[in-house]
């Protein structure tokens, strides 16, 4: 009986391993190798994630789906598409000097009349005694007028009211343009001279020191120059404010005139040499000469200042030497002009922001010390508020209605 048990348990062990070997061979049998994957360029592009877009560099080819055929039935293909080229800007037309005369002057007159209104409200007492005279003093002090002008025109207002008598709100308002008008002057010559008889171009140099916008300026310049049908090159000679070749630059491609610049922190003499030159090449009528804004106590580099205008003469004589200053500066601008006049041969005055906090005396302060008009004024932001200084439409903006 033993013997029996122990044959059928031998049995049983040798099928239990004849059975394990049968699955582990299964098990390590190779598996078939997968189907060859189809070309990526079957495969429909992936859902884009949210930013996706934002982050595709413009330069990169767009792709469109469509179907072509395969074995097996049509599948989405990705072609390319060619980058989209963004068009250059138009070249602008400035607005017509005329028109912006009409804009600026009703500007003006919003911005400038309270020196006017103070005046007349005096004038118009029944007793002018020294008190009142006195507050009239004051008053044009007050308005960047300058002590000898301000002395001039009280001793004339005071002498005309004493001869009239009986006064008017008209007839002072006469009386007080007449005097204004003396003092601003309009038998002087206000035009930019760009238009050298026997030669060109003309050869405009602007100076001015940081923050009056002198820059800025030279570009509302050349907007004024090419609505009057001169052709411009620009000179980028502030080497030193990195922004500024840059500025310069933008305005002149708005209307069509060539920058001439040179490297950052290069030589500005050479740049303005190098502008009159493709200036004379290009047949160009104007050359405009953009100074560094170099601090009026900085005498070195007041000095390079002065050796650029010897570069540029090698060429042909400056024929505008043009001193920006900021009207809301009063009496500090006066400063700025005795010491830029000792450098260079100042041959006109742009006076920018005379809108706003600006007073008019200024006008009458400036071209007293430095002898020579006031020729353009800014009046706001706007690329075409720039135009040339009346003296009629600026006396009457002083006085108002």
């Amino acid at each position: 009986m033993e013997t029996v048990i122990l044959a059928v348990v031998i049995a049983v062990v040798v099928l239990g391993a004849l059975g394990g070997l049968i699955v582990g061979s299964r098990r390590r049998k190779p598996l078939p190798p997968p189907p060859p994957k189809t070309p990526d360029i079957t495969a429909p592009p992936a859902e884009p994630h949210v930013g996706d877009e934002a982050e595709t560099p413009r330069d990169e080819p767009r792709r469109t789906i469509e179907e072509v055929d395969l074995p097996g039935g049509p599948a989405p293909v990705a072609v390319e598409e060619p980058p989209a080229v963004e068009e250059a800007p138009g070249i602008e037309i400035p607005e017509p000097t005329a028109g912006r005369l009409v804009r600026l002057r009703t500007r003006l007159s919003r911005s400038q009349n309270a020196l006017g209104k103070g005046l007349l409200t005096l004038l118009s007492r029944e007793h002018l005694d020294e008190e009142t005279w006195e507050e009239i003093e004051d008053t044009l002090l007050t308005a960047d007028v300058g002590v000898q002008p301000t002395q001039e025109l009280v001793e004339g207002l005071r002498e005309r009211v004493k001869v009239l008598g009986t006064r008017t709100p008209e007839e002072l308002r006469g009386l007080l343009r007449e005097e204004l008008l003396k003092l601003v002057g309009t038998d002087v010559d206000r035009t930019v001279r760009t238009e050298p008889e026997d030669r060109k171009p003309g050869i405009v140099m602007v100076v001015g020191v940081n923050g009056t916008g002198k820059t800025t300026t030279t570009g509302k310049l050349a907007r004024v120059l090419v609505a009057d049908g001169r052709t411009v090159v620009l000179g980028a000679a502030d080497t030193f404010r990195a922004a500024a070749a840059d500025q310069l630059q933008t305005w002149g491609e708005r209307v069509g005139a060539h920058t001439v610049r040179g490297p950052e922190a290069g030589d500005p003499a050479s740049v303005a040499f190098d502008a009159v030159k493709e200036g004379k090449e290009m047949g160009v009528d104007v050359v405009l000469i953009d100074t560094a804004g170099r601090l009026h106590t900085k005498t070195g580099l007041m000095d390079e200042l002065g050796k650029v205008k010897r570069v540029v003469e090698k060429h042909a004589p400056l024929d505008e030497v043009l001193l920006v200053l900021d009207a809301t500066t009063g009496q500090n601008g006066l400063v700025q002009a005795r010491v830029f006049a000792e450098v260079v041969d100042i041959t006109g005055i742009v006076l920018t922001k005379l809108d706003g906090t600006a007073k008019g005396g200024i006008v009458v302060a400036v071209q007293r010390e430095l002898g020579v008009p006031v020729k353009l004024v800014g009046l706001g932001e706007g690329a075409d508020d720039l135009a040339p200084f009346e003296p009629e439409a600026f006396v009457d903006a002083l006085i108002g209605e």
